[in-house]
């Protein structure tokens, strides 16, 4: 038997007739046609979050088995896309300071370069392009589950910060023969870089700074994919407004973003307007925040949290049989269950606890 199957038809061929059924075309990414999301789980109701993660997870390790080199060019290109719009923020920064006799003209021009830079995010996701930093989130995920070692997984983050670097080396290829960056734009970015590795000048107190900084910036990047990932949002729009909001507070805010970072030290750094040690000293620390921010508060936390084989003791002590209360679709479901099944704490216990646990709630 063979099956084809593809977005509007699906074929199923074998030695007898063959049948075609018309399946009703799924949503296209990028439709914004707003479905109504499937009902969650009561108890675990990120468990739709974490099988979406894990098979992003598995695709991930697939790419970075055998197809190393189609993996490189997706983080390239998000390295490209964070090069252009971050280029961007600081260009619409610059042209708005250069007014200074427009009141509040500088605060506008960092709100408009944070929205602005935002779409980074939007372009990332819909093109299936590599960001080093939600990465993080789906590795941790991935490890938690065993779907591959903690060690083993440095490798997919490897690849993917090699491509993010790749894709900010072209772009700052590309500035340096230009004079897109000429003046007040140069100066601005010349002016962050300073900032940011002037962290590591500042002693203790600087570097956690740094750090602290990174670790809030990666909990927006990724509580916004956690809310594109976990099923309950199936309008496209709204995605693209979290993932931009995401983005807009952590570049308003001044947070550090490794790869972001890296491609302004790759721009300035090609006119010589950056000290290399630093510039590599500050991405290290950035690093490591971002995975902080990332990969544990948010990936391994739900992961944790969202751990259907580890129920609260309460749960276990109101079943007490073989099966966990997470292993019924509703109350309806848990009753017509046999008796041996359940268990005694089951039978005595269960029905109390698994109404309030599996009935629908107002």
């Amino acid at each position: 038997m063979r099956l084809d199957k593809n977005i509007e038809t699906l074929t199923i061929q074998t030695d007898g007739p063959v049948t075609v059924a018309q399946s009703g075309a799924p949503e296209a990414q990028g439709s914004g046609v707003d479905q109504p999301a499937p009902p969650m789980h009561p108890l675990f109701p990120g468990r739709r979050f974490i099988s979406t993660v894990l098979d992003v997870f598995d695709s991930k390790q697939e790419m970075t088995g055998h197809l190393i080199g189609k993996y490189l060019q997706r983080a390239t290109m998000a390295g490209f896309f964070v090069g252009i719009f971050f280029t961007t923020y600081f260009a619409l920064v610059a042209r708005f300071a250069a007014m200074p006799d427009v009141p509040g003209a500088a605060l506008v021009g960092k709100v408009l370069g944070s929205l602005t830079f935002g779409w980074a995010l939007v372009l990332i996701y819909y093109t299936n392009s590599e960001l080093l930093t939600s990465n993080m989130m789906v590795v941790s995920i991935g490890a938690y589950h065993k779907r591959i070692t903690w060690l083993r997984s440095l490798k997919i983050l490897g690849l993917c910060l090699v491509g993010n670097l790749l894709g900010g080396l072209v772009i700052a290829v590309l500035l340096r023969f230009s004079s897109v960056v000429d003046g007040d734009i140069l100066a601005q970015m010349v002016s962050a870089a300073a900032m940011k590795t002037g962290y590591l000048t500042q002693g203790f107190a600087g570097v956690m700074d740094l750090f602290v900084r990174a670790i809030l910036c990666n909990f927006c990047i990724n509580i916004a994919m956690l809310m594109v990932y976990n099923g309950k949002l199936t309008n496209d729009f709204t995605k693209c407004v979290i993932m931009v909001v995401a983005v807009f507070v952590f570049a308003f805010l001044g947070l550090e973003h490794s790869i972001a970072n890296s491609v302004l030290f790759l721009i300035v750094g090609l006119h010589g307007a950056v000290d290399p040690l630093l510039a590599v000293g500050s991405i290290a620390v950035t690093i490591l925040g971002n995975f902080v921010g990332g990969g544990l508060l948010i990936g391994l936390n739900f992961a944790v949290m969202n751990d259907e084989e580890r129920h609260h003791p309460l749960v276990r002590l109101a079943h007490g049989g073989s099966k966990n209360l997470g292993d019924y679709e509703d109350f309806e479901d848990f009753e017509n269950e046999d008796p041996a099944e359940k268990g005694y704490c089951g039978r005595i216990f269960g029905p109390i606890s698994a109404h309030f646990i599996l009935s629908p709630q107002d």
